[in-house]
């Protein structure tokens, strides 16, 4: 019976490696004593397999992605460091048995081979979210193989299931592996730094070391999205599989380092393990069904039309009849409405009328939801099993009035602007659009409407209901 040996949350930043650093590795010192630190460690344990999940591999929206042939390799070049090479097998046999276990799951895998990467368009090669890790275990260690998973943007209740199909794997098998989670923190915690600076960088590497540190994984999976959009990160999602892959122990995370010397959170953390029988999955699904449920029976009647209307017709095939809890002024007032649906904090439909299709309110956002969800052409059609993982929101449009520049705020008004039959629209308080100018360039962009053309302004305002 196989077994995970150890845990360890490690970052991938290029500059660390010598040979792309050429002096200011310095600058992050206490990260590169910590990776070899780490390495030490995994030597001592002498794995026969390290498990990495990566986000900088092949990344698929439905998928995760797992390398299969016999030996993967991969270079530095692209940081200008092209003779930091690796060539280094992969363990498939544990690789199938991840898939097999998955597969019984309903989680979908993708078998990354020379032919399949051809056939996305891409090399099949080792990513930096790999090798800068590995560069600091070669150095004390080298006697393994490697499962390489690239994590998919599923749900992060899917990542954590899937990381229990990598826990059964390695026990049904004779392994003694490391698992790795690759993945820097926030992107954007100085002004100087690649991303800028967002206060909400800072927040979000301050709690998730903590909650890592105190093992409470009920507190990761309840961060606040805004926290998490806003802050530019690339390790969560390698964490939640993390998480999954230690369900059925208690934990405690021991911080080696932590820098933002560079703009990026680089956290390096390795995890003292004890076993319990406290299933940690079914107290998640538990806390799920409830969130589930008070979005079901949230008494706010405009988005509970919108998930009940998308709901009814992914069932039945046919559109809801107005129900009774609907407002008088819902059945009174004709507006236009845009339905919009989110899946962990990321858009999965959207469409909207600006003037109003139907008899009213109501049946806007009846006929709307089931096209956000069914026909915008951005995305494929939602899935019935996917409501319980979509937030629904709800704009309502006041009617729109002439405007001047003078008169627009893009974080309270909406614009519209015309010109000879074409139309563009922009909905107010959308993320990084702050500047009048930046919301009329986009609205122009939209309407197929030259700058120096002559042009007429609407503005208009959205009573907007939400899930979350």
């Amino acid at each position: 019976m196989g077994k995970i040996l150890g845990f360890y949350t490690l970052p991938h930043p290029p500059i660390a490696v010598h040979e792309v650093g050429r002096g200011e590795e310095e600058k992050i010192q206490d990260t590169i004593d910590a990776f070899n630190m780490v390495a030490g460690e995994i030597a001592h344990k002498s794995p026969n397999t390290i498990i990495i999940v990566t986000p900088h591999g092949p990344l698929f929206n439905d998928a995760i992605a797992l390398s299969y042939e016999d030996n993967i390799k991969g270079d530095l070049k692209r940081f200008s460091a092209p003779s930091v090479r690796f060539d280094i097998k992969l363990d498939l046999p544990l690789t199938r048995k991840i898939i097999q276990y998955a597969g019984k799951e309903d989680i979908i895998t993708v078998l990354m081979t020379k032919d399949t990467s051809k056939t996305y368009g891409l090399k099949f090669e080792l990513d930096h979210g790999t090798m800068v890790p590995l560069y600091f275990i070669n150095k004390k260690y080298t006697d393994y193989k490697l499962v390489h998973i690239t994590y998919g943007l599923l749900t992060k209740m899917q990542l954590y299931k899937f990381g229990m199909c990598i826990k059964k794997a390695v026990e049904d098998s004779d392994v003694n592996a490391v698992f790795i989670a690759s993945g820097d923190l926030s992107h954007k915690l100085r002004e100087d730094g690649p991303y800028g600076y967002n206060p909400y960088g800072p927040k979000f590497d301050k709690e998730i070391i903590s909650l890592l540190q105190e093992g409470d994984v009920l507190g990761i999976f309840n961060m606040d999205r805004t926290t998490i959009e806003k802050a530019g990160e690339c390790g969560l999602r390698s964490y939640y599989v993390m998480l999954g892959a230690m369900n059925g122990y208690e934990f405690k995370g021991n911080l080696l380092s932590y820098e933002d010397t560079f703009g990026v959170g680089y956290s390096i953390m390795s995890f003292f393990t004890k076993e319990t029988n406290v299933n940690t999955y079914e107290i998640l699904m538990d806390q799920k069904k409830r969130k589930v449920n008070d979005k079901i029976n949230l008494e706010n009647p405009y988005v509970r039309l919108a998930r009940e209307s998308l709901t009814y017709y992914l069932k039945h095939g046919e559109y809801l009849n107005v129900p009774h809890y609907v407002t008088k002024d819902m059945l009174t007032e004709k507006r236009g409405v845009f339905v919009s649906l989110k899946k962990e904090g990321q858009l999965r439909g959207c469409i909207g009328t600006v003037f109003p299709t139907t008899k009213n309110v109501a049946e806007e956002i009846i006929r709307n939801a089931v096209e956000a969800g069914i026909n915008d052409p951005r995305f494929v059609p939602v899935t019935e099993d996917e409501l319980e993982d979509i937030d629904f929101s709800v704009d309502v449009l006041t009617e729109p009035e002439k405007a001047s520049i003078e008169e627009l705020d893009p974080k309270k008004y909406g614009v519209i602007v015309r010109s000879r039959g074409r139309t563009g629209l922009l909905l107010p308080d959308l993320e990084g659009v702050d500047t009048v100018e930046e919301q009329l360039n986009i609205a122009l962009q939209k309407g197929g409407i030259r700058k120096n053309e002559d042009y007429t302004i609407e503005r208009f305002e959205v009573l907007r209901y939400s899930e979350v």
